[in-house]
């Protein structure tokens, strides 16, 4: 059992969910393959997982296993004599399954992990994947473990900037991941009563929320909530005609701050919440889902079921090919039910005046 890319809360969960499923329910032996497919190129990280191996670990964050996400053994960068080299290791890192004597590999991760899972499985390795990330935008499964956990991080954040921007009359804006769809902002969006949700899906213009904010100023409301999700795309220009210059991950919002706070004339505070929301402990949900995948995962190898990733549908658990659940990010509809439900409760998105 491996995972890989970014860790997210319910990681602990799946691993002891496929641990004791396989020693209690089919008397298997497993193996933890540690940092992501790393530690199928260099397997003397390998580690037993026997039933005592997974003890407390259902609340606990991260993952026993470690994870990394620039491990891709069909393009593995490094560096050698102060350079850097790109090698292919998917050969070895099938030539270290068969040594370790591996029946089947369980792969937790996103796109990204079970993508390289894919492609080791069409090389005839036997694989199943469970699908993980805060992000949400796997569209082979209704939800991902991970997301339910982010999204209760940021609606608290939302709650707390609340008071605080009532009190001192500011618009605040919350920056949240998600990489280029906006799950996690729309959600939280609504959750938490933002005033305007800005996301990958809507292009907005920074004149469509100056007057969000100044109408709200109109009612009697001194301040407002912004949130915006980290992949969100800026204009070319700002409202002088003057080039914006490009901006990502981490200061995207502190771009916007800039541009509302010099056309509103007000105060602009920007939180970026960055890694603490794929930290902590897991939501209920997502222990209880982590788990359901890391038992469904077991019961498709007991089938010979490989090539396949657990799934969420209709609020049951199933299975897709790998192909299919790869290569197309599940996005947020701009026309879909949550966009109309927040615009019907007074969200703007930045597009409309």
């Amino acid at each position: 059992m491996a995972n890989g890319g970014g860790d997210a809360p319910g990681l602990n969960a799946a691993i002891r969910g496929v641990v004791k499923s396989a020693i209690g329910q089919h008397g298997w032996n497993v193996l933890g393959v540690r940092n992501g497919f790393d530690g199928l190129i260099w397997p003397e990280g390998c580690v037993p997982l026997p039933w005592d191996s997974v003890s407390g670990i259902l609340p606990r964050g991260g993952t026993i296993l470690g994870t990394t996400n620039r491990g891709n053994p069909f393009s593995y960068r490094q560096i050698e004599n102060g350079k850097e080299v790109v090698r292919d290791y998917s050969g070895l890192c099938l030539e270290n399954a068969r040594r370790l004597g591996l029946d089947a590999l369980v792969v937790i991760g996103g796109d990204g992990t079970l993508s390289i899972a894919r492609d080791l499985a069409a090389r005839g390795l036997n694989i199943v994947g469970v699908p993980k990330t805060i992000d949400n935008d796997l569209s082979a499964t209704e939800t991902t473990f991970g997301f339910d956990s982010a999204l209760q991080v940021a609606t608290e954040a939302l709650d707390r900037l609340h008071t605080t921007a009532e009190s001192h009359h500011r618009v605040m804006l919350l920056e949240v991941m998600g990489r280029e769809a906006g799950w996690i902002a729309l959600h939280a969006g609504i959750a938490g009563g933002a005033d305007v949700i800005l996301i990958p899906e809507i292009p907005f213009r920074f004149e469509a929320v100056c007057d969000a904010v100044r109408a709200r100023e109109a009612r009697g409301k001194a301040f407002s909530l912004v949130i915006v999700a980290e992949g969100v795309k800026l204009p070319e220009k700002d409202p002088q005609g003057r080039p914006i210059p490009p901006a990502g991950p981490g200061s995207i919002a502190n771009a916007i701050a800039c541009a509302l706070g010099e056309m509103l004339q007000k105060e602009v505070r920007v939180t970026v919440l960055g890694h603490v929301q794929r930290g902590g402990s897991p939501t209920p949900f997502d222990r209880i889902l982590a788990t359901r995948f890391g038992v469904h995962a077991t019961e498709l190898i007991e089938r010979r079921a490989f090539g396949r990733m657990v799934c969420l549908k209709a609020g049951r658990i199933g299975s897709v090919p790998l192909e299919e659940a790869v290569g197309a990010n599940k996005r947020v509809d701009p026309d879909g039910d949550y966009i109309r439900v927040a615009r019907a409760t007074g969200i703007t998105f930045g597009d409309r005046p």
